[in-house]
């Protein structure tokens, strides 16, 4: 009796399959990776054509600091979006925020309140200010989008164009400056940010952290009968991990303190200037801890708590979550509230690093927070995005900004870059849901 011939899989069916196996079987979100490999040839291509400038300490250390406010606002429009809304004012609620921080410190704390210039809590009373104003912007818009039922891109281009005008009237056509010097040090700049040993500090308790979160949540779902990575996958992982981070501090702390504001910070501290110069590790950046540290937030807020999954059933299937309970007006209230403190945060380091504020402060920054987010993998359609890909798309984002401004390219032509790579995000995101639905 003959045996039945079966075809044999094409060498590239199976090594798709093997590819993909693979990849699920080590829980690696494929999008996630696309956008890594995406990044790296966006850096190592900017630092062939601009002769290793890309990848140098110190555009890269800047690149970080650039990263943050538009970052640290993409991580709130992912609820946003998420919920099934937008929010088109965080620019100008940014501006206003502030603007509003600026003119507390420099008139209302001094003179208003008479508690004199450069108080050690005159920076603890502006982000306070800031972060209440920016929740209270947020509080008002939620409620006119959650319970009035205004369709939020009504009410949220209503808010780029009054807070964009309260803003100016605000100025009077003046920038406001200096800020408190301490209030500063959020912004960034060699003395904004944490030096060699804290550094280091940081980035070995941030490998303790991913190997204790990875081994405990290895644990717990062996507990339950889930099933886990194997373990050279999770040790590889760990090791890949930890080098990142590693890697991360030892290129913020190769990048030194100007030769200038070193010899200023010798002098003031009688230390001896060595032949070669004085040479200071820089360290990580506030703005990027600040970063860092939402982001970890905005995570366990999205993953680990009901709110978030309200967010995710809301933006899946908005009747659905209702009927089950789920009080829909007030989470998506609370997503807008958010999204106007994380927008506070980001004009704080916005103001804080120019020492001052200006009428255009957050100006297009709307634009960019919502390409993040799209970028980053946030479905329109609504109950899909993470908040490690709006970081990741933050950090696409500004490393084209960053490395065609290098390149000597107009701002014009930026602007169609970041278009075009917007519409190919939003349309492979289209092409994938219809797929998946089909």
């Amino acid at each position: 009796m003959t045996e039945p011939v079966v075809a044999a899989p094409s060498p590239s069916t199976t090594s798709r399959g093997g590819l993909m196996g693979l990849l699920r079987t080590l829980e690696i979100d494929t999008r996630l990776l696309g956008m890594i490999i995406a990044l790296a040839v966006i850096w190592v291509g900017f630092d062939l054509a601009s002769g290793g400038l890309f990848l140098s300490s110190r555009n890269l250390w800047n690149l970080s600091v650039q990263t943050s406010a538009v970052a640290i606002m993409a991580t709130g429009m992912v609820l946003i979006i998420v919920s099934r809304n937008i929010d088109l004012s965080v620019g100008s609620v940014a501006g206003v925020v502030g603007m509003s921080i600026a003119l507390f410190q420099v008139r209302i704390i001094p003179d208003a309140l008479g508690l004199g210039l450069e108080q050690p809590y005159t920076w603890i009373l502006a982000v306070a200010f800031g972060l209440l104003l920016g929740g209270a912007i947020g509080a008002l818009q939620g409620t006119l989008v959650a319970y009035v039922g205004i369709p939020s891109f009504i009410v949220t281009l209503g808010g780029l164009l009054v807070w964009r005008s309260v803003t100016f009237q605000l100025a009077a056509g003046q920038t406001i400056a200096p800020l408190d010097s301490t209030f500063q040090l959020l912004g960034g700049g060699p003395k904004g940010s944490v030096g060699e040993t804290l550094s280091w500090i940081i980035g070995i308790a941030a490998c303790i952290g991913i190997v204790y979160a990875m081994i405990t949540g290895r644990r717990r779902r062996q507990a339950y009968g889930f099933p886990v990575r194997p373990t050279w996958a999770a040790v590889g992982l760990m090791v890949v991990g930890c080098a990142f981070v590693l890697g991360a501090v030892a290129i913020a702390n190769s990048y030194p303190w100007p030769d200038r504001l070193a010899a200023q910070y010798a002098a003031a501290n009688d230390i001896p200037i060595p032949e070669g110069g004085l040479i200071i590790p820089t360290g990580i950046a506030n703005p990027a801890l600040i970063m860092v540290g939402v982001a970890m937030l905005m995570t366990v807020l999205a993953t680990r708590r009901r709110f978030g999954r309200y967010v995710y059933a809301i933006g899946g299937n908005p009747e659905a979550a209702e009927l089950s309970g789920i009080n829909t007006r007030r989470t998506i209230m609370w997503t807008f509230v958010i999204m106007g403190v994380l927008a506070a945060v980001s004009a704080i380091i916005l103001t804080a690093r120019q020492n001052s504020a200006t009428n255009g402060l957050g100006t297009g920054a709307e634009l960019q927070v919502i390409a993040a987010a799209v970028i980053g993998g946030t479905s329109f359609a609504g109950g899909i995005g993470t908040i490690t890909g709006a970081v990741l798309g933050a950090l696409v984002m500004q490393s084209l900004v960053s490395g065609m401004q290098l390149l000597r390219y107009s701002n014009a032509e930026v602007d169609i870059v970041v278009g075009i790579v917007l519409v190919i995000a939003v349309g492979i995101d289209t092409i994938v849901r219809r797929r998946s639905h089909g």
